[in-house]
């Protein structure tokens, strides 16, 4: 709990209660057979959206959906305590991934909450609570993914519509999406972080043509998104014409400053554990090389709660997140990576086997979230990105 300048880390019998309250509830109304298996997984990503859509909902009539958010919106107007006491009863009992609602509930909300209009908070809001709307994020481009205020999709007014034409691409569930958070470029004069309009995106709006992208996962949930004269309304742009980068700082303080990576990490550090003790006759357990390496990724998590409860400080004495956000989202990134990394040199060939192969540890999820991990030092801001923000807002380092 916060009080003042000083973070305690005993929790109040109020804490205690919600997190009592939030187990029970995963607990009853996770779906039939989870964990276990006899539970039938997903077997395409269509299959996956569906199962999402249905756990969403579920959480929604029991009022979880979305904690964070104010209660007048559909939320529970909990505070940031709460909502990592949720992230950590959610990761301890390996609750179902929302990975296809990954854009809507922690990015979109916000965003619009603080930023739109009582019309668009109306319409838009609690269709993303119920899972009913699915949403995706058109933010980078082919050349302008690190560097995003170079984007050059251009929206150009006619009457009460802007026609955009360009180009977006690492589209996540973009074939599945019924709406979209678009960046586009309005003023071609402007300084580059300026003449950036915010707008919402119907992708069912004539001109909008997806191409699904195969990752070395073998997944395609990214995608290229072509517009060709797509007309969008003037209704749906978020805040003014040409002032879309402050709204796009929002939307991005959410994705890096997350807390939810931190109970995430540890689940995955107990199951790494595990997993070497599945080994011990192989002597991973014991062998004191392999202890230290255990050892130093069980310190980095620790690190990774320190940090978020941090950053939980830092929005609750200034109310919105800032570039300490880079911090989290830096080092979870590249720790994950390591943890990973570790996962694999502890099974040695056996890591070569594909994902769902009898002989394969854990069959085979270590091997697949390794390269699904590469992406986490990419997206919300590459590392570099990060690095240069943390140097300049936080540090306050000369530009070289």
């Amino acid at each position: 709990m916060i009080r003042g300048q000083v973070m305690d880390f005993h929790l109040s019998p109020e804490q205690e209660r919600f997190r009592g309250e939030a187990g029970t509830w995963l607990r009853d109304n996770l779906p039939a057979a989870w964990g276990t298996p006899a539970f039938k997984v997903a077997e395409t990503l269509a299959d996956e959206v569906t199962f999402t859509r249905a756990w969403l909902r579920k959480m929604y009539d029991g009022g979880w959906a979305a904690i964070s958010w104010p209660a007048e919106f559909g939320g529970r107007g909990a505070s940031l305590m709460e909502q990592l006491l949720w992230a950590e009863e959610y990761a301890r009992l390996k609750a179902p991934s929302l990975l296809p609602m990954g854009v809507g509930i922690p990015l979109v909300g916000p965003t619009l909450i603080r930023h739109g209009t009582e019309e668009q908070k109306k319409r838009f809001l609690p269709r993303i609570l119920s899972g009913e709307e699915l949403w995706c994020q058109g933010f980078s481009e082919p050349n302008a993914g690190s560097d995003l205020a170079d984007l050059r999709t251009r929206g150009d007014i006619e009457g009460d519509d802007l026609i955009i034409n360009g180009q977006k691409i690492w589209t996540s569930y973009a074939q599945f999406a019924q709406w979209c958070i678009l960046l586009v470029r309005t003023d071609f004069a402007a300084p580059k972080h300026k003449g950036i309009t915010f707008v919402l995106l119907d992708m069912t709006t004539p001109g909008v043509t997806i191409r699904p992208l195969v990752e070395m996962t073998g997944k395609a949930w990214f995608n290229e998104v072509f517009f060709d004269n797509v007309r969008v309304p003037r209704c749906n742009i978020i805040g003014e014409m040409n002032h879309g980068w402050d709204i796009t700082m929002t939307t991005l303080g959410h994705e890096r400053g997350s807390t939810s990576p931190y109970p995430r990490g540890r689940q995955e550090f107990r199951d790494l554990v595990a997993l070497a003790r599945s080994l011990s006759p192989r002597g991973h357990i014991d062998d004191g090389v392999w202890r230290q390496r255990l050892a130093q990724h069980c310190i980095e998590m620790e690190v990774l709660k320190l940090n978020s409860y941090r950053s939980i400080s830092q929005f609750v004495r200034n109310g919105t997140p800032g570039p300490e956000g880079s911090i989290l989202k830096l080092f979870w990134s590249e720790a994950d990576q390591r943890m990973k990394e570790t996962a694999l040199a502890i099974q040695g060939a056996h890591a070569l086997l594909a994902k769902g192969a009898v002989q394969a540890p854990d069959k085979g999820r270590w091997s697949y979230e390794l390269l699904w991990s590469l992406a986490g030092t990419i997206y919300a801001g590459t590392s570099e990105v990060q690095r240069n923000i943390l140097a300049q807002r936080v540090l306050k380092l000369p530009r070289a």
